[in-house]
């Protein structure tokens, strides 16, 4: 290859490159405005922790072991993690079978926890909220650790 021909390439190669990267930032922007959302309530995570201190919803934390060892989990909340296969059937025994008492779902940042109010409502848990800060905080709001809110250590039951 000559010297010429090589600073004909040089600039396609940066031109790709930069679309490439370009392409991937217009992608992560839609992957995060797509982000899921539920249409259902929401409660703040002080909300949540007020209503499930005062008995009015069932709080459940739906992520995994790992991170509930990690952060703890929020006072007054009930560990299930999500991965389950009876995860249905586990929460409908938390509520004492009525999928009509209310719960709220929290998970990391909001987005586990979005989709699956939307799956819980569409398997007929008719009073579900989610709690879109999350215990780690998101778009919607700082989250359970970020606003100071009690935890208690994972035990490793439950789950």
């Amino acid at each position: 290859m000559t010297a010429a021909s090589n600073k004909l390439v040089t600039p396609t190669r940066r031109r790709v490159l930069g679309l490439a990267v370009l392409a991937g930032a217009v992608g992560l922007i839609g992957w995060r405005r797509l982000h899921p959302t539920y249409s259902g309530e929401r409660l703040s995570v002080a909300e949540a922790h007020a209503a499930a201190l005062a008995g009015e919803v069932t709080l459940v934390d739906i992520r995994r072991p790992d991170e509930w060892r990690l952060t703890g989990i929020g006072e007054g909340a009930q560990p299930l993690d999500m991965r389950r296969a009876d995860f249905e059937t586990a929460l409908a025994e938390l509520l004492g079978g009525d999928r009509a008492a209310p719960v709220a779902l929290i998970c990391a940042r909001g987005v586990r926890s979005a989709r699956m109010a939307t799956r819980m409502a569409k398997a007929g848990f008719t009073h579900v909220f989610d709690v879109p800060e999350g215990m780690l905080g998101s778009g919607a709001g700082a989250g359970w650790l970020g606003a100071g809110l009690p935890v208690m250590p994972y035990d490793g039951g439950q789950g």
